[in-house]
């Protein structure tokens, strides 16, 4: 009689431990964890912190605009998208001295435009 106790009990705790959910992966961004539209802070500031400096992150002197913040960057992001589209030996390819953007973040400028450039 004990024994079929003992046995019931461990049985139950066994199908409780093993339909316990655990985490199984950490979300990337504090944006993918939260919604699902494209925002500056969570998705593009970061292209543009690499893509852009030393040119436009400080800008440096003359015609070159400061890509260092959200306002310019969404003011000029349909001059951004078509540069960055042009191949690198056409005149107007951004980012200079650089390699082309990749597709996913070309796209991701694009869904941020699609899905209403938001802040945060």
């Amino acid at each position: 009689m004990k024994k079929t106790i003992l046995l019931a009990d461990i049985s139950t705790l066994i199908i409780s431990i093993t339909n316990c959910s655990f985490p199984t992966k950490v979300a990337k961004t504090a944006n993918e964890a939260t919604k699902t539209k494209t925002s500056y802070t969570y998705d593009i500031e970061k292209i543009f912190t690499f893509s852009c400096s030393p040119c436009h992150i400080p800008a440096k002197g003359g015609s070159k605009r400061s890509y260092d913040n959200f306002s310019n960057v969404k003011e000029d992001i349909d001059e951004i998208i078509r540069r960055v589209e042009l191949a690198p030996t056409e005149r107007d390819f951004m980012p200079l001295h650089k390699p082309k953007l990749s597709s996913e973040d070309i796209a991701l400028l694009k869904k941020w435009k699609t899905d209403g450039l938001l802040e945060k």
